[in-house]
């Protein structure tokens, strides 16, 4: 469901860039842990406008032995460490620190979004993407996402892009 504009960073970030986009907003249950999930099943729910679940994706702030740095990719993937750690030019990667990944980011988990972030990290976003017209990512708040053309994504958060989902 498409809400007017709203103020988080990432939406600046478009709206300074001349980048299209269209916010949606669904029902974010403060109880859930699952963020991911819950943006895939509320957006697909009553049909999702043509949405389907590999078009939704999700930010993952990830520690390098050079600092942070950001996957993304579609909800239903799991992240390959290693293959992002190699796509951002490192040995290796694990997952970084909650407390971390929100101070450097600005937002909270569940709501992290690649758009806007406090501090630019270096960021990869799963080759998958380029295949769709269109693809979600958080807007910067919890229950709101927004889409994109995916290159606009790649260029606006000058990310790599390479396969990144574990087999």
């Amino acid at each position: 469901m498409p809400v007017a504009r709203a103020a988080t960073p990432a939406i600046a970030a478009l709206v300074a860039a001349g980048a299209p986009h269209e916010v949606l907003a669904y029902r974010h249950d403060p109880r859930t842990e699952a963020f991911g999930d819950e943006a895939v099943e509320e957006l697909l729910r009553d049909g999702g406008d043509g949405l389907v679940a590999a078009q939704i994706f999700k930010t993952l702030v990830v520690a390098l032995p050079t600092g942070l740095g950001v996957a993304v990719l579609p909800v239903p993937s799991k992240l390959s460490l290693k293959a992002a750690a190699a796509a951002l030019g490192v040995a290796k990667a694990t997952m970084a620190d909650p407390a971390a990944a929100q101070r450097s980011t600005g937002y909270v988990v569940g709501g992290i979004s690649p758009l806007g972030q406090r501090k630019p990290l270096p960021t990869v976003v799963d080759s998958s993407a380029l295949q769709w017209d269109r693809v979600l990512c958080s807007a910067g708040k919890r229950g709101l996402d927004v889409a994109l053309d995916p290159r606009d994504l790649v260029r606006l958060t000058n990310a790599v892009t390479a396969e990144i989902t574990a087999a």
